[in-house]
């Protein structure tokens, strides 16, 4: 039996790749939340802005304890089971009015994981909608393996390499939509995307990227976990991170920039180009 969601809702995500939305805190708590991850872009602005939004949970508690929230930890286990860890998490935010957008892509692509089998969540800390640039997926998409991914290196684009699926039948989209405090859970082999900011607002959204089962290796980079719940990632290859201490802890932030630094070097592995983001 799941801990969480309904036995529906756990063959919803199976059978396509996601699902939306999902009640996870109050629309006060997430706007709490923007405001002290706004004031954390104010008072560390060399440590999180536009091109250093990764893993920003290893130096901040208050998005550290939305990746260990327990409900969320509930929902993960009923997808990927007991044993799981955190990899990552990003930060995607679009300003009012900004041409960025995310090209159609499948996030495992660049990741040099072991198995695709993993959830990502993502947390709407402002409205999500068709205006201000949500998130849409094609169901079913997970189920066709990795397809064949151009690197464009497009000046708006906020992926990394620019990459893009070809040939997608947009048709089939779905737009997620989400107000605060609701979220997405999507496969790592669902083809995603969304479109520019229109209106006049800033879309916040934080994704846990991604929750991935204990079996799970990482055959690029280094092998950098960080345990959440049941029995941890173990070998002598593997480096277990930590929770902070505090915000902005010095051993965190030194943690962060190794963090980021293998981030970085697994996503533009064979890359022509290299951003700095």
């Amino acid at each position: 039996m799941p801990k969480y969601l309904t036995q529906r809702q756990v063959d919803q995500y199976h059978d396509e790749g996601y699902l939306s939305p999902i009640d996870f805190i109050s629309e006060s708590e997430a706007e709490s939340i923007r405001h002290k991850l706004e004031e954390a872009e104010r008072l560390y602005p060399e440590h999180i802005n536009a091109e250093n939004r990764n893993n920003a949970h290893l130096i901040f508690g208050f998005l550290d304890k939305l990746a260990f929230h327990s409900t969320m930890l509930d929902i993960v286990e009923d997808l990927i089971g007991p044993n799981f860890s955190l990899w990552g998490s990003v930060l995607f935010i679009k300003d009012p009015g900004s041409p960025h957008y995310v090209s159609w892509h499948q996030d495992a692509t660049y990741m040099g994981m072991t198995s695709n089998n993993f959830v990502t969540p993502w947390i709407a800390l402002s409205p999500s909608n068709r205006e201000t640039g949500c998130m849409s997926m094609i169901p079913g998409s997970h189920k066709n393996q990795i397809r064949p991914h151009d690197d464009t290196f497009a000046d708006d684009n906020i992926l990394t390499r620019g990459q893009v699926v070809k040939d997608v039948d947009e048709s089939l989209a779905v737009d997620l939509i989400l107000k605060p405090g609701q979220m997405s859970l999507h496969h790592g082999e669902i083809i995603h995307g969304s479109q520019a900011n229109l209106s006049q607002q800033r879309r916040v959204g934080y994704a846990l990227q991604s929750y991935m089962a204990n079996d799970i290796r990482q055959h690029i980079g280094k092998n950098m976990w960080l345990p959440v719940r049941g029995e941890s990632h173990s070998g002598e290859d593997v480096e277990l991170l930590h929770r902070p201490e505090s915000d902005m802890h010095e051993k965190a932030v030194s943690r962060r920039a190794i963090v980021n630094k293998n981030f970085s070097d697994i996503l533009y592995h064979g890359a022509s180009l290299r951003r700095n983001y």
